[in-house]
């Protein structure tokens, strides 16, 4: 009980400090002109911007890591597959503005000389289409290669092995330009979404908060599930899976729900991404951007949600840091630094934090308790 109250307090001050970090660089970016000493550099906006959807990708794979016990290395394909379909309605927006002047079709479809439209591409013009195929397409993709990994009952390293061939699948059938994605260049050259240029500050500062607010509302939502009945089968069936099933439930679905959830959400995190970095490409998928979000997580700390959003920042705040004075190191660096999580602090940077103080209440008329 207590360790529950301890990490929703957690939670509520990341929720805080998230809402807070984003007002703070909105207002110094918008309102101080450069030169001023409170003025927030926009590079610096995109930048927060690109951590606050890295860290709702690591809060993604906490809730099936975390709380499932399922080790998925391959959620980059989930972001990937929400950031080209982000990408595909602001490809569809540049119409006659391309280099080829193309009404319908993106500059690297003329390039390639195709002669009409892919059925997959049609809609995409529309905004609440493209949102929904943000939500859709990984969610579908999760349930079904859930549905036939946990109906085969494939646990543990096998799983994770698994899902990191997924990735690696999906980055090579998107590195061919038949598959209508743009191949190894991907999609790029955006111009505005909903009207507005993505260049300007003002673009680039709402982009920023709306990732901000993704992350918040990703926590609060994952935790109140996680505070209802299906949260609490969810981690007996990580704690306990055969008991679970002694017991009449099927682990199964548990797990294949939180997937598809965690699917939907790392989605929505490739979608915030993508107009914010300006470009998507295969490279998004490759194994090793989801080993190092796991890595995100672990450093925060698995199973506290507050942890994987930490995590996810701190690491590529590490990483811009690191990378521009010895970036030929990095990886040796990443990979010691979960060495020593691991050894260390087992549960991450969360557990540096003092735990939450045990109150005692004392009814009147009763002696309260002597100090042993």
């Amino acid at each position: 009980m207590m360790r529950a109250i301890g990490n929703d307090r957690l939670i509520a001050v990341a929720v805080v400090l998230v809402l807070a970090a984003a007002v703070v660089v909105g207002i110094g970016n918008l309102a101080f002109a450069p030169g001023d000493r409170l003025h927030v550099p926009t590079h610096v906006v995109g930048l927060a911007g690109k951590y606050l959807t890295y860290a709702l990708l690591a809060l993604s794979i906490d809730l099936v890591w975390g709380y499932g016990g399922i080790l998925s290395l391959g959620h980059g394909v989930f972001f990937g597959l929400g950031g080209y379909a982000m990408g595909m309605h602001m490809m569809r927006l540049i119409g006659p503005r391309g280099v080829y002047a193309h009404p319908v079709l993106p500059d690297f479809m003329v390039f390639l000389s195709w002669t009409e439209l892919p059925w997959y591409w049609r809609g995409f013009d529309l905004f609440p289409v493209a949102m929904l195929m943000v939500a859709l397409v990984p969610g579908l993709l999760a349930f079904g290669f859930g549905f036939l990994a946990f109906r085969a009952r494939v646990t543990g390293v096998y799983l994770s092995i698994i899902t990191q061939a997924l990735t690696f699948a999906t980055m090579l059938a998107f590195f061919r330009n038949d598959m209508g994605f743009g191949g190894n260049n991907g999609l790029t050259d955006f111009r505005d979404l909903l009207g507005f240029p993505l260049r300007s500050d003002g673009m680039r500062v709402t982009l920023m908060a709306a990732s901000a607010i993704a992350v918040a509302a990703g926590l609060i939502l994952v935790r109140a599930l996680l505070a209802t009945r299906f949260g609490l089968v969810l981690v007996a069936v990580r704690d306990a899976e055969s008991r679970v099933r002694f017991l009449g439930y099927r682990p199964e679905a548990y797990k294949l729900a939180a997937l598809v959830l965690s699917a939907v959400l790392a989605g929505i995190a490739g979608a915030l991404y993508v107009p914010q970095v300006g470009i998507i490409n295969p490279s998004e998928f490759a194994p090793t951007n989801s080993i190092e979000a796991v890595i995100w997580v672990a450093v925060g700390g698995r199973g506290t949600l507050a942890g994987a959003v930490l995590g996810a920042v701190a690491v590529n705040l590490g990483k811009t840091l690191f990378t521009a004075a010895l970036p030929e190191l990095w990886l040796f660096a990443l990979g010691g630094l979960f060495i020593l999580v691991t050894l260390l602090l087992p549960r991450g940077l969360i557990g540096l934090l003092p735990p939450p103080r045990e109150f005692v209440r004392v009814d009147a008329g009763t002696p309260a308790p002597r100090p042993a």
